[in-house]
């Protein structure tokens, strides 16, 4: 088992600025803002964001300022490859429109994974003993309570979130929804030999989807 470094927890610390986006996603048409802006704004920031790492693929030039002033938050195979930032930004723009009419699933989908994802880096890192994969059962065990966590004792007060809800989330929904956060997180989603969708990526809209489907059966 890896280490914990002081890059990874520097990496996943700056990963809580992705919450900016699931934050934005809800409020801003709360805040008088029209629904679309979100998305709008995370369009722009997504298409800057491949424009750079396209630059950088075929600009050694490029690459070398771009390691220089972002390498230290680089895992090793993101020095050369797409970084698990741009593909959380593109996760947060399909949640924002495949969720648009249920915004309040994107946000807790999108929080959900960000902060489960940062503690079970953390956790499986410096703590983990028991291997699954690449992961550890210690960081998903981390994971699954964090997103419980968040269910019980977070959620319930943000402003105005559960209100298409009754100001409640139920239980099988909300132990539901914390398990396969945790499981797409540590399961690698292999489509074919060569080919795995970006946990980044498809676990928030995975479990958007089951979220959207349970409310539908529930309310």
């Amino acid at each position: 088992m890896a280490a914990l470094t002081k890059e990874e927890i520097g990496r996943k610390l700056l990963h809580l600025f992705a919450l900016l986006m699931p934050i934005g996603i809800f409020y801003l048409p709360r805040w008088s803002f029209p629904v679309y802006a979100m998305p709008i704004i995370l369009g722009l920031i997504l298409f800057a964001v491949i424009t750079v790492e396209y630059l950088r693929s075929n600009d050694p030039a490029i690459q070398e300022i771009f390691v220089k002033y972002f390498g230290s938050m680089l895992r090793k195979e993101e020095s050369f490859k797409i970084t698990g930032a741009t593909w959380v930004i593109a996760s947060a723009l399909l949640c924002s429109i495949l969720f648009a009419r249920h915004l309040h699933i994107a946000f807790m989908v999108l929080s959900l994974f960000i902060l489960g994802d940062a503690i079970a880096a953390i956790i499986g890192l410096s703590m983990g003993r028991i291997k699954i994969g690449r992961k550890s059962l210690e960081g998903s065990l981390s994971c699954f309570i964090l997103c419980l966590c968040l269910f019980y004792f977070v959620f319930p007060n943000l402003p105005g979130l559960l209100d298409a809800w009754g100001g409640k989330t139920p239980g099988v929904m909300i132990w539901t929804t914390s398990l396969v956060v945790t499981l797409f997180e540590l399961i690698p989603l292999k489509i074919t030999r060569d080919f795995t969708i970006n946990d980044n990526l498809a676990v928030p809209v995975i479990a958007g989807y089951v979220m959207w489907g349970l409310e539908k059966l529930l309310f």
